[in-house]
């Protein structure tokens, strides 16, 4: 985990920054609004990655930013199994997201497809991802529409 603390960048530049940083295998990356001394404004940029990415991201960091200085710390990242399965809706078929970590199983709708079935369509998105929600429950229960 790296970190740092920014008062001196716009956010055109810090959005681009971000980009850059998952684009060269940054495992998450985030801003957090702070003040820092003399009450001035400011975002902690944060940044997960794997050791093998440490030093190209902190390159980056230091290159794209205003940034004099990057703290480091280690971190441990738990995460559920993940698949990804096709289901039959009105809208066509859709793309969910499982995942699962022991008894725990949790089912999320693909954004991006849902997001073109509700421009297409003129539904508000959070049908969408209920119709599809509903599909996957039809899936796995058996039932039928």
């Amino acid at each position: 985990m790296m970190e740092t603390n920014i008062d001196d960048m716009t956010g055109e530049i810090a959005g681009y920054v971000m980009e850059t940083l998952l684009d060269q295998g940054a495992l998450d990356v985030f801003y957090t609004p702070i003040y820092m001394k003399k009450n001035r404004p400011a975002i902690q940029l944060s940044v997960l990655c794997r050791e093998e990415s440490r030093e190209d991201l902190q390159q980056i960091i230091f290159e794209q930013t205003t940034t004099l200085g990057i703290r480091m710390y280690k971190a441990q990242r738990f995460c559920m199994e993940r698949e990804f399965i096709k289901v039959n809706t009105p809208y066509g078929v859709m793309t969910i997201k499982k995942a699962r970590y022991g008894t725990v199983v949790k089912y999320t709708p693909e954004y991006e497809e849902c997001k073109q079935k509700a421009k297409i369509t003129g539904q508000p998105l959070h049908k969408i991802y209920q119709t599809v929600l509903d599909a996957i429950h039809h899936k796995n229960t058996g039932a039928r529409s």
